[in-house]
């Protein structure tokens, strides 16, 4: 039985996703301050930690950095009421896994949750990465959009592979460059914006899952 932990200092909230977890059958567990949640966080194993941005003694960027310091590797879903781009990146730096903002549908959370937990049960066999609707088979350099088959070609399938392990961060073109064609590669950075175009076409043309950074290169959402 999976297990999740809900660090939440409103108890309305809590109680909400408490009910909502144990009718899927979760095995739940909350903490109203930062403090109390991280001495949990810390002490028992949990799939899943939904861990709220403000909260009382200790907030959540402070327990997110010190569990990823400490080797916790708990699917972190980062709970706000702040929309906003640079504390979501922070919280990507950070480590979480996932960013919901309050006011959220239960069954939005439900199924966020269900992903990680999904996540969770194959890092014993890393072959296989999940990123919304799209699953990644890398010993097979297969993709799949739900029920269907994406062909792609090596450089995008690598492409797709290196964003979805640095979700959320913004990585520059002569990053990409490096990374994926190799430090000796002496042609033009623009054939990065000629991948992802490519990429876009291909899984992205409905549910614009790869961002432009003005000025810097390219992210995953």
């Amino acid at each position: 039985m999976s297990k999740i932990l809900i660090i939440e200092d409103e108890k309305s909230i809590q109680r909400m996703i408490e009910y909502d977890l144990l009718q899927l059958g979760y095995e739940v567990d909350g903490a109203l301050d930062g403090f109390e949640g991280y001495k949990k966080a810390s002490m028992n194993s949990y799939d899943v930690i939904l861990l709220d941005l403000m909260l009382p003694n200790m907030n959540g960027m402070d327990i997110c950095k010190k569990l990823r310091d400490e080797g916790n590797n708990s699917y972190i879903i980062m709970l706000t009421a702040v929309d906003d781009e640079y504390n979501k990146i922070q919280g990507f730096d950070l480590g979480a896994d996932d960013y919901v903002t309050k006011p959220f549908s239960p069954r939005e959370l439900t199924a966020r949750i269900k992903a990680g937990i999904r996540r969770q049960s194959t890092d014993g066999n890393s072959d296989t990465l999940y990123y919304n609707d799209l699953k990644i088979i890398q010993s097979s350099y297969e993709v799949y959009q739900g029920n269907e088959k994406i062909d792609l070609t090596l450089k995008e399938f690598d492409l797709l592979v290196y964003l979805v392990h640095n979700k959320g961060k913004a990585l520059s073109r002569d990053q990409l460059l490096n990374k994926l064609w190799g430090f000796s590669y002496d042609g033009d950075s623009r054939v990065v914006d000629v991948h992802v175009f490519k990429l876009r076409e291909k899984i992205d043309h409905k549910s614009e899952y790869i961002k432009t950074v003005r000025g810097i290169g390219y992210k995953l959402i």
